[in-house]
């Protein structure tokens, strides 16, 4: 299911507050398990109190991930009005680790979006502010980065946390 009345990519807090609302209250069908694939986790508790089945969000289970065994992370992201959410969602669910705050890449989101290239360097930049204030690993902060996250893993000095497959992992513990 696709919000149909959200925003191609949610970019400030405002927007995230409007997704939560619409995802807690989404009329949705029928399913073993829920991912909230916004990193933010729009609506995830409120969603989960409706459902009878597991809910997880992306941003959750990537902190989770990342703060395993104690280790320091971060988060890299194209989204600087979304730094106090993220910081938030992070200390929360990231319990465990040292979360070391998010590193925002510079540009407009949305252009970064378009520009595969553009998109590319400026978070492996940001991953690589990341690791030299001592991340070990870094979270790509977007579902809709979920796609430059993989095609960058190989070019960054620390350990990717890519959201989207951490939730999955955690939606099958889950369901196991």
């Amino acid at each position: 299911w696709t919000n149909p009345r959200g925003p191609r990519m949610i970019t400030t807090a405002d927007a995230l507050g409007r997704a939560a609302e619409q995802v807690a209250g989404a009329d949705l069908p029928d399913a073993s398990g829920v991912i909230v694939a916004a990193f933010g986790d729009p609506g995830v508790q409120a969603l989960a109190r409706r459902r009878d089945c597991p809910v997880v969000g992306i941003g959750a289970a990537a902190a989770r991930a990342a703060a395993q065994g104690g280790a320091a992370f971060a988060v890299a992201t194209t989204t600087p009005g979304l730094r106090a959410p993220i910081d938030a969602l992070m200390r929360a669910e990231g319990t465990g680790g040292q979360y070391l705050g998010a590193f925002i890449t510079t540009g407009d989101p949305l252009a970064l979006l378009h520009d595969q290239v553009a998109l590319d360097t400026a978070l492996v930049a940001a991953c690589a502010r990341a690791g030299a204030a001592g991340a070990a690993h870094v979270i790509i902060g977007g579902g809709p980065l979920a796609a430059a996250a993989a095609r960058i893993a190989a070019q960054v000095p620390v350990a990717l946390i890519q959201p989207l497959p951490e939730a999955c992992r955690a939606l099958t513990a889950l369901l196991a």
